[in-house]
């Protein structure tokens, strides 16, 4: 594998909104996860003369700092109080049902237990998250109209 093809691996990343890539065959493992320094990363690749082959594993690409810094920069984060309500599934997340109506929920609203918080669409199917418990909701983890994946945080609910 070559850095251009790298290079598009990265792209197609970035435009279907995936954290996350890993590649193996035979000897070769290509593992990216993207974070606060992907960025890092695309930079240095694009300074890299375009001809080179990458034959170092993943490690050498997707250095141990990117896992090891996020945790830092969550712990300095200030986190609202509250239960996690988690995607379900990859799609993307709607805070209303349509563009002109109201959002399904907002903070400090009170949630019964099986209501309609979210929409998450996947493959054009727009699939509604319910809430699993009663309670407030204390914090909006996602913008309206952005990509989530399996497990990321929606909502707090205390």
């Amino acid at each position: 594998m070559d850095l251009a093809e790298i290079r598009k691996i990265m792209k197609l990343m970035d435009e279907h909104g995936l954290s996350q890539f890993q590649f193996e065959k035979d000897e070769f493992k290509l593992k990216l996860k993207k974070g606060s320094d992907f960025d890092d990363l695309q930079r240095i690749l694009g300074s890299l003369p375009s001809g080179n082959a990458v034959a170092a594993p993943a490690p050498a690409i997707a250095p141990a700092p990117v896992v090891v810094s996020a945790p830092a920069t969550e712990s300095t984060a200030p986190v609202a109080a509250g239960e996690e309500i988690t995607s379900p599934m990859v799609g993307t997340f709607y805070r209303k049902p349509s563009p002109e109506e109201p959002d399904f929920v907002n903070v400090g609203d009170t949630v019964s237990e099986g209501q309609t918080l979210c929409i998450i669409e996947a493959m054009k199917v727009m699939n509604e998250i319910k809430a699993e418990k009663s309670g407030t909701i204390t914090q909006i983890c996602v913008d309206d109209g952005t990509p989530v994946q399996f497990g990321d945080a929606l909502f707090r609910v205390k």
